[in-house]
C-alpha cells in the first residue's frame, strides 16, 4: 500500500508539473506570434549585401528582392543521386552551381510573399547561421485544408515556438536561409544525403559550429496542390517516426496533447485538491480550445478563412487523432516518402527498402 500511495503521489506531482509546463508553452507561443506580427508591420530594411544570395528553389519567381542575374536555380526531380534522400538528390545540381555565400532552400509547395526574402535576410545578422520560417498552411478550400491549417496554427507552433524560445533547436527545412560556407564546412549537402530528416541534421551541424538560429517574422505557407485527410495522417505518422528515432523523449509526446493531458491533470487535481475530475477535464479542454483559437489567429494574422464551427470540428478531430497517429508510428518503423520506402537506423540514418 505504501508503494501504491507513493506512486499515486508521484503521478499527481507529474500532472501538476505537466499543467505548468503545457500552459507556459501556450503563453510563450501566443505572446511570440503576437509580438512577431507587430514587428512584421514595421518597414523592412535591407541589412545584407544583396549580391551574396543564391536561391535554390522550384517556383519563386515573384520575389521583390534585388538579386543578381542567374541566382534563381530551379531544382527538379532527377537531379543527382548522392544518397537515399530524394530532396537532397534533387537539390545537388543547384547547390554545386552556387556562387554566393547565402543559400535559400525553399520547397516547391511553399507560397511566399514578395518581401519574404527581404524578411529572412533581415534576420541573418552576423552571429546567425540559419533563418527558418514557422511552417503554416495557405488558405485553401475543403475540410482537409482546414484540418491542416488548424494543426499548423495550434499544436505545431506551440511546440515549435516554445522549443526555439527556450533554446532548443527546432527547424523544418521547408524554407531555410543558410550560410553556404558553414554548410560546406560540414561537408555540403551531400553529407546529409543519408538522412531522411536532413533539415534536423543540417541545423545541428550549423549549431555545433557556434552559429545561432533566427525565425523569420513571416510564416512558411505550405500550398500543396494535393491534400487530403489521409495524406495529412500519413505525413504526421512519418514525422512522428522520425522524432521517435532521433529524439527518445518523443515517447512522452502524447501527454502533451489536449485530451490525454487533461485527463492526467484532471486526475491530479482530484487527488490533490479533491476537485471533480470530469468537471476539471471539461473546463481544461475548453480553456485549451480557446487558447488554440487565439494561437491560430495570431499565426494567421487575423481571422481564418473558415468559420468557428469548422474550427471546432477540425480541432476536435485533430486532437482525437493524436494518440492514434502516435501508436501507428510505433507499429511500423518504416517510412514511406515520395516514391520510396525507407527503414530508419539508430542515429537517424536510413536505408531504402526494396519491395520484392
Amino acid at each position: 500500500m505504501a508503494a501504491l500511495e507513493l506512486f499515486m503521489q508521484g503521478l499527481a506531482l507529474f500532472g501538476l508539473v505537466l499543467f505548468v509546463v503545457l500552459w507556459l508553452m501556450h503563453f510563450m507561443s501566443i505572446i511570440y506570434v503576437r509580438h512577431k506580427g507587430r514587428c512584421q508591420r514595421f518597414t523592412l530594411l535591407y541589412k545584407m549585401s544583396h549580391s551574396r544570395l543564391l536561391i535554390i528553389t522550384m517556383n519563386h519567381m515573384n520575389v521583390d528582392f534585388p538579386v543578381p542575374a542567374n541566382t534563381v536555380l530551379l531544382c527538379v526531380s532527377g537531379g543527382k543521386k548522392v544518397g537515399i534522400n530524394p530532396k537532397i538528390n534533387n537539390l545537388m545540381p543547384g547547390y554545386e552551381s552556387a556562387k554566393y555565400s547565402l543559400v535559400w532552400i525553399c520547397d516547391s509547395g511553399i507560397r511566399v510573399k514578395p518581401d519574404t526574402l527581404t524578411d529572412m535576410t533581415n534576420q541573418m545578422t552576423e552571429k546567425v547561421g540559419l533563418v527558418h520560417g514557422l511552417p503554416y498552411v495557405a488558405d485553401r478550400q475543403g475540410f482537409a485544408a482546414t484540418l491542416e491549417q488548424v494543426y499548423f496554427g495550434t499544436s505545431h507552433p506551440r511546440s515549435y515556438i516554445s522549443a526555439n524560445v527556450t533554446g532548443i533547436k527546432c527547424v523544418t527545412g521547408m524554407s531555410c536561409l543558410m550560410r553556404k560556407d558553414v554548410l560546406d564546412q560540414a561537408g555540403g549537402l551531400v553529407a546529409f544525403a543519408q538522412y531522411i530528416a536532413e533539415d534536423y541534421f543540417m541545423a545541428k551541424a550549423i549549431a555545433d559550429r557556434g552559429w545561432k538560429f533566427s525565425m523569420a517574422t513571416q510564416v512558411a505557407m505550405q500550398n500543396s496542390g494535393s491534400y487530403s485527410i489521409a495524406q495529412f495522417q500519413s505525413r504526421m505518422i512519418r514525422w512522428t517516426k522520425l522524432r521517435i528515432n532521433m529524439l527518445p523523449g518523443t515517447v512522452l509526446e502524447p501527454v502533451s496533447e489536449c485530451f490525454l493531458a487533461s485527463l492526467i491533470i484532471g486526475w491530479a487535481a482530484h487527488y490533490v485538491f479533491r476537485w471533480d475530475m470530469m468537471v476539471f477535464f471539461m473546463c481544461h479542454c475548453l480553456a485549451w480550445f480557446i487558447s488554440d483559437y487565439i494561437q491560430l489567429t495570431g499565426v494567421q494574422g487575423g481571422a481564418p478563412c473558415f468559420s468557428k464551427l469548422d474550427f471546432a470540428v477540425a480541432w476536435f478531430i485533430r486532437e482525437s487523432m493524436a494518440v492514434q497517429i502516435f501508436l501507428s508510428a510505433l507499429w511500423d518503423p518504416r517510412i514511406s516518402w515520395r516514391t520510396g520506402r525507407y527503414r530508419l537506423r539508430c542515429g537517424g540514418t536510413a536505408e531504402e527498402v526494396l519491395d520484392v
